[in-house]
Parts: C-alpha cells; sequence; structure tokens
C-alpha cells in the first residue's frame, strides 16, 4: 500500500488538477536535474581523472602520451608539494577551530531574548553573504601597514602582518574566521533552540551549575550539529583560494589550492595537476570519513 501511495499523485495536488502524471513530473523536474549534474560535475570529474594519468599540457597542440601513475608518484615525492600540505594543514586546523569557538560562542550568547535579536542576528550573517575576494581586498586595507585600523590598535606601527613570513598565514585565517564563524552560529542556533526546555527547567530545580548545565545538557545535545558544521568548514578550508591569493603572496600562506591552481593555469601542466587534484579529494574524503564515523558514535550516545 506504501508503495501504490508514494506512486500516486495527490487528487488534491495542483499537478493533479492539471492532468499531470507520475511519469510527467519525473521527466520534467527529475530527468533534466540528474543531466545536468552528469554535465557539470560528474562528466568533467570523470575526464580530469583520465587527464592524471597523462602528460596531457592544456596550452600545447601536441599529442599527449599515457604516463600511467608516474604524475601521482612525482607529486607525492615533491618536498614543496609536502610542504603546501603542511601549511594547508595549518591554515584548516587554526581557521576552522577559531570558527567553531567563537561561532558557537556567539550562538550561546543569542541563544535568550533581547531586544532587536533578530536584526542583530541578520547583522551577523552579513560577512559570510559576501564575496571572498572582496573580503580579501577589504581585510587588506584593514591589514595595512601605513593606515590600516589593526595596526593602530595592536600598536604595530609600520609592522605587516600580511608581508610578514611568520604571520601572513594567521592573518588569512583571522580574515576567514571573521567571514565564516556566522555559518558556525547560526547552525549552532538551531541546534540551541532544539533543546527541550524542561531539561534546563529539572536542571534548575536540581540547583544544577552553569558548567555541569553546559557540559551536560547543552554541549551533547548540540554536538552532532557541531559536527556537521565542523564537517562543512573543513571541507571548504581546504579548498580556499580565493581568500588567501588575494591577501597574500607569501610561500608561507601558499594552501594547496593556490598550488593546485598555478601548476594548472601557470605551468600549464595539466595531467600533473588533475593528479594533485585527486590527492586532495582523496585527503578530504578520508578526512571527511572520520568525521561521519565520529558523527555516527556522538549520534548513537
Amino acid at each position: 500500500m506504501a508503495v501504490s501511495v508514494l506512486n500516486t499523485l495527490d487528487p488534491q495536488s495542483r499537478a493533479a488538477a492539471r492532468g499531470w502524471s507520475d511519469l510527467t513530473i519525473r521527466n520534467v523536474f527529475i530527468i533534466p536535474t540528474v543531466l545536468f549534474l552528469i554535465v557539470f560535475n560528474i562528466f568533467p570529474l570523470i575526464y580530469s581523472l583520465g587527464y592524471s594519468f597523462t602528460d596531457f599540457a592544456a596550452n600545447r597542440n601536441v599529442p599527449w602520451s599515457f604516463v600511467g601513475l608516474q604524475n601521482y608518484r612525482d607529486l607525492l615525492a615533491d618536498q614543496r608539494v609536502w610542504t603546501n600540505f603542511v601549511i594547508t594543514a595549518k591554515y584548516v586546523i587554526v581557521s576552522v577551530g577559531g570558527q567553531m569557538i567563537i561561532g558557537f560562542g556567539i550562538a550561546l550568547l543569542l541563544n535568550r531574548d533581547f531586544p532587536f535579536k533578530g536584526v542583530v542576528t541578520t547583522l551577523l550573517l552579513l560577512p559570510m553573504m559576501l564575496s571572498a575576494a572582496v573580503v580579501g581586498l577589504f581585510w587588506q586595507l584593514l591589514y595595512s601597514p601605513s593606515w590600516g585600523p589593526i595596526n593602530y590598535i595592536l600598536g604595530l606601527r609600520s609592522f605587516g602582518l600580511l608581508s610578514d613570513a611568520d604571520t601572513a598565514l594567521y592573518a588569512v585565517a583571522i580574515t576567514d574566521i571573521w567571514m565564516w564563524s556566522p555559518f558556525v552560529m547560526l547552525l549552532s542556533l538551531a541546534g540551541l533552540s532544539a533543546v527541550p526546555k524542561h531539561l534546563y527547567e529539572a536542571a534548575a530545580i536540581d540547583r544544577a551549575g552553569s558548567w555541569y548545565t553546559f557540559t551536560r545538557i547543552t554541549l551533547p545535545l548540540v554536538a552532532p550539529i557541531l559536527m556537521i558544521a565542523l564537517i562543512f568548514r573543513t571541507m571548504e578550508a581546504f579548498k580556499t583560494f580565493d581568500l588567501a591569493y588575494v591577501l597574500s603572496v607569501q610561500p608561507t600562506t601558499e594552501l594547496i589550492a593556490i598550488k593546485l591552481y598555478r601548476l594548472a593555469f601557470q605551468q600549464w601542466d595539466t595531467g600533473r595537476s588533475s593528479a594533485l587534484a585527486y590527492i586532495v579529494l582523496i585527503m578530504v574524503l578520508a578526512i571527511t570519513n572520520i568525521y561521519v564515523k565520529y558523527l555516527n558514535k556522538v549520534k548513537e550516545r
């Protein structure tokens, strides 16, 4: 009976009133969407996988040859590539860690009734709605050693945060934290609003302290949402390109996405860049798989 219900339109629906059948709805909506995904996602993915086993160069009109796993061997044996991965890992830890702490902290502050709560929440969401290139140019002005307000507030005078090799990566990470902490805040607010109020009332009756309430009620129940935010932000941080590319040209800020861009569109080594893209994809999938397994354990508790 459940199958017949799923395969039959609701007689009161607009589609049924127009005489649409299930087959028509599938042909009009589902098939074009699947074709769109195949053309713009799956086909390029398979196409680039084929290129990763060749010495193809997009700027040369010469026949390419099959090299097997040589591109992967060369990349994994290249110390400069591993340096890029170390820089990216450092960036991901600082950036995503800061976003999780600040985003969740702001959500805890907003999880109460106060005047103009909707306006304040909307204003806090504005950074993640901006283009990364625009954010990069904006923070470049803020970091300016000549007249930037950040140097003036910190009393650094003419010290260049973006031009110094030791601080450039952290300056880019701070910008990313400012831009994407609202995303974590938004998901955290959704999780906090779903926590049953009677649990806090019971804790108050038992005279439980704030720390006990936070560690035994709030954090365990919001943990699955925080894990989802962590998964999304980790994947995005590994792909960061435009923000770091606009803000700094220091070797210490050359993330793996920037290395991939230079290999593909400056050196025109298409085969090797495709191989590097798949190495990054495998690493991101492996990290995501670890997160998902931990998320399932959190849900089981």
